[in-house]
């Protein structure tokens, strides 16, 4: 829904006149008034997309190809591959007191940019004032990592800021290769666009002043023929402190600025060729997939699949902007297009994706039956941990809960819930609280599923034939989603063996 206080920019129009050849009066005849749509398009650019500096070369061909259709094109860049893991380890390094990871970082992330600069930008100016800008970055990095050396604490407002340097490195490196390449381009921080709260580590956008901040800001850049390169993943408080959107997050920047700006497609640059049916290391024989709907794809990457983050698809979806994931490296490849209502094809099941390190607990006791609260109580603790559940099943005798969870939040799961539950434990209501560790969410996504007889047999026919065991399974009441928990050593031959059963090797027209 639009907000009351908040106008959206309309579509915008370009008109054309033709002259009529044999005028001779002097005046304007027109013989065709045309009007033609220009396309708003917001391009991101993972950080295998800019890489190298052969791929920051292939990034700048594709925007310039974008501007050449008459488009205007926003551009958000992550961070050069590597850099934000090389960030948070060194920062982590320096809470632990150890010097010498953000020392080295400091010079290995100087070279590695300047390498790009070096080869590609052939201005010795701005070559000069790119380096300048990389060692002030780099110098605020040392400095910070210094004084958390010297708390021995590293917060997550902290954090937020050194991991964050990696954009701030790389989109006025990219827009200085674009310029190189005749694409006038200037970049913008999204610490003024992109307005959020103060949830540290993945901070959630407000979306008034974000698009009002965002407007305000690039619609005169984008109206002048300037590309802005933005950067992805980092935003910041109405006060102006810095924070992340969560690992991955570039791509949820790029739908964030496409909803405040009303952009007709927002496209998501990466190295593999769009949305597949199963990751290709583990099911060589795996197809794109050409079309997929918002909550399919919404799926998708919430249990596992990594070429979206799961925040992605929500601001889209609001807006009913398209998402087109694409190949940097092929990028004629069509890719996959996400939108509200795919071409119906023959594939009942889309795709079939997985989360490993995973856990399951269960809570258990004869004591559970007919008593009120004793799920909320447990989902209570285990909010209070700050763990996030993935999947619930509860057997119909009422007499267990189980859920699973990220392996590394178990520990202060276990406890709180042993904490909530001393009494019942005590008094054997409640018989203990498990965790089955190494297990697998396998998740078998695809709309047409509902209504559809004899998927859940196919299923486990196939995992049946490969003698897996299936742990415990759950259906939401969309249908679009069949998980099941299976263990680690099976989950890899699972997925095999049900897109294999579902006979998504074949192209179907999805």
């Amino acid at each position: 829904m639009t907000h009351p206080l908040l106008v959206y920019p309309a579509r915008r129009m370009r008109v054309f006149c033709l002259l009529y050849p044999g005028s001779t009066s002097g005046k304007s005849d027109f013989l065709e008034t045309r009007s033609r749509k220009i396309i708003m398009r917001v391009l991101k650019f993972g950080g295998t997309s800019v890489g190298s500096v052969e791929a920051f070369g292939q990034v700048a061909k594709i925007v310039a190809r974008a501007r050449e259709e008459d488009s205007q094109v926003i551009v958000v860049t992550s961070a050069m591959s590597g850099v934000t893991d090389t960030l948070i380890n060194a920062a982590k390094a320096a809470a632990a007191g150890d010097r010498k990871p953000y020392r080295e970082a400091q010079e290995d992330l100087l070279a590695k940019h300047q390498m790009v600069a070096g080869q590609l930008i052939n201005d010795g100016v701005e070559r000069a004032a790119l380096g300048r800008l990389f060692e002030s970055r780099l110098n605020s990095f040392e400095r910070l990592c210094r004084s958390v050396d010297v708390l021995g604490e590293l917060t997550p407002r902290g954090l937020d800021v050194i991991s964050g340097l990696g954009e701030r490195l790389a989109a006025p490196l990219l827009a200085a290769v674009l310029r190189t390449h005749g694409v006038a381009a200037e970049w913008v921080d999204a610490a003024e666009l992109i307005v959020t709260d103060n949830n540290f580590g993945s901070a959630n956008p407000l979306e008034e002043p974000t698009a009002r901040h965002a407007q305000a800001r690039l619609m005169p850049l984008l109206s002048g023929g300037i590309v802005p390169v933005v950067t992805g993943f980092v935003g910041a408080t109405e006060a102006g402190i810095s924070t992340t959107l969560g690992r991955g997050g570039s791509d949820y920047s790029a739908a964030i600025l496409g909803a405040a700006l009303n952009a007709d497609e927002v496209q998501i640059w990466t190295d593999v060729s769009g949305i597949l049916t199963a990751d290709p290391r583990i099911v060589p024989d795996a197809r794109t997939i050409r079309e997929i709907s918002y909550i399919e794809a919404a799926e998708l990457a919430f249990y596992g699949a990594k070429v979206l983050h799961p925040k992605t698809i929500l601001p889209a979806v609001e807006r009913g902007i398209a998402i087109r994931v694409l190949n940097t490296f092929e990028p004629d490849h069509p890719g996959t297009l996400v939108v509200k209502e795919p071409k119906p094809t023959a594939d009942v099941a889309k795709a079939i994706s997985a989360i490993k390190g995973l856990t399951m607990v269960t809570v258990e006791g004869r004591g559970m039956l007919g008593v009120p609260g004793i799920a909320a109580r447990t989902f209570a603790a285990v909010a209070r941990a700050g763990a996030n559940v993935l999947m619930i099943s509860q057997s119909s005798s009422e007499q267990s809960i189980s859920f699973v969870i990220r392996e590394l939040d178990q520990p202060a799961v276990v406890e709180a819930l042993e904490g909530e539950m001393a009494r019942e434990i005590a008094s054997h209501h409640i018989d203990r609280v498990n965790a089955l560790e190494g297990i697998v969410i396998v998740a078998v996504v695809g709309a047409s599923m509902k209504g559809t007889p004899g998927i859940s047999a196919r299923i486990f026919g196939a995992l049946g034939e490969a003698l897996i065991n299936v742990i415990a399974i759950a259906q939401g009441s969309s249908e679009c989603n069949i998980s099941l928990v299976v263990a680690r050593g099976d989950a890899d031959e699972a997925v095999r063996r049900i897109h294999a059963a579902f006979r998504l090797n074949e192209l179907n027209g999805g």
